[in-house]
């Protein structure tokens, strides 16, 4: 079978390393922040994420993301398509944003052999990671199906796990449908997590942020020994340092990141967020 050149595109959110970005030639397409009667693409450009979550807990009216338009996305593929011969598309779990169909879109007229769209199931880097582990296969297999594959052995083997300071912006953003139930309550609580089969669910429910934090470390703990390992944060670098500290009896040397989500995700976590997501080592097999 010949050797083929495999180009990826992926959406913001999928929050993957600069390094990786370059090295692979891996095509973002930005999701979009609404506020203050603005659009902005949450490209890491035309919005300050560092300002933006300063004052996002003060917004009013509460920010809103929203799907890039259909017209972005056809034309990132039919770039990549100049210089690949086939295209895999990887988005955000089409469960928490209209992103998905917005390349399924794009992408109706372009010739279906030449590209595979694939919903991640997941977000930030469980969306990311699938993109890094398929853009390693691709390069070393030059193979469509088994980097297909691969992607699906490293959704199966990872999971992304976050903490919370209050489920009030997952609240207000309305994506998920347990959050708006009992949210008197569920506002004292700081919950656990976890982006499973797509969808945004509560695993845990604890009194205290530092418990939250401890079940994190409990979680990523459950899947060593580890291929690799991404610590999440939105505003707290330092937490997410503390954080990497308490899990270094795992971390894979040369393969434990440290990743700022994008204001997109953000929006809906919070300012205060942490994660953790773990890759078994076990997923290559």
């Amino acid at each position: 079978m010949a050797f083929k050149k495999i180009k990826f595109v992926t959406d913001s959110t999928a929050d993957i390393p600069e390094e990786y970005l370059s090295k692979y030639d891996i095509r973002v397409v930005p999701v979009f922040v609404n506020y203050n009667n603005t659009s902005y693409a949450d490209d890491g450009k035309e919005l300050n994420r560092a300002e933006y979550y300063k004052h996002l807990a003060e917004l009013r009216p509460f920010p809103t993301t929203s799907a890039m338009p259909s017209s972005l996305t056809e034309k990132a593929v039919m770039e990549a398509m100049q210089d690949a011969d086939h295209v895999i598309i990887l988005t955000v779990s089409s469960k928490l944003s209209g992103v998905h169909n917005a390349f399924r879109l794009g992408t109706q007229k372009l010739p279906s052999d030449k590209y595979t769209l694939i919903d991640s199931m997941s977000v930030t880097s469980g969306l990311g990671l699938q993109v890094i582990a398929g853009v390693e296969a691709a390069a070393e297999t030059g193979d469509v199906q088994k980097t297909i594959d691969t992607i699906t052995r490293m959704r199966e083997g990872s999971m992304v796990y976050a903490a919370v300071g209050t489920l009030e912006f997952l609240h207000r953003s309305g994506r998920v449908g347990w959050a708006a139930a009992g949210i008197g309550s569920l506002l004292q609580i700081k919950p656990l997590l976890k982006v499973e089969d797509g969808e945004v669910k509560q695993m845990a429910k604890v009194r205290t942020f530092s418990r939250a934090v401890d079940e994190l470390v409990h979680v990523a703990h459950e899947y060593a020994p580890l291929d690799r390992l991404v610590i999440l944060y939105t505003v707290d670098r330092e937490g997410a340092l503390a954080l990497q500290e308490r899990l270094k009896d795992i971390a894979p040397a040369g393969h434990t990141y440290v990743v700022q989500i994008c204001s997109a995700v953000g929006t809906h976590l919070g300012p205060n967020g942490l994660g953790v997501v773990p890759v078994r080592a076990s997923w290559k097999k």
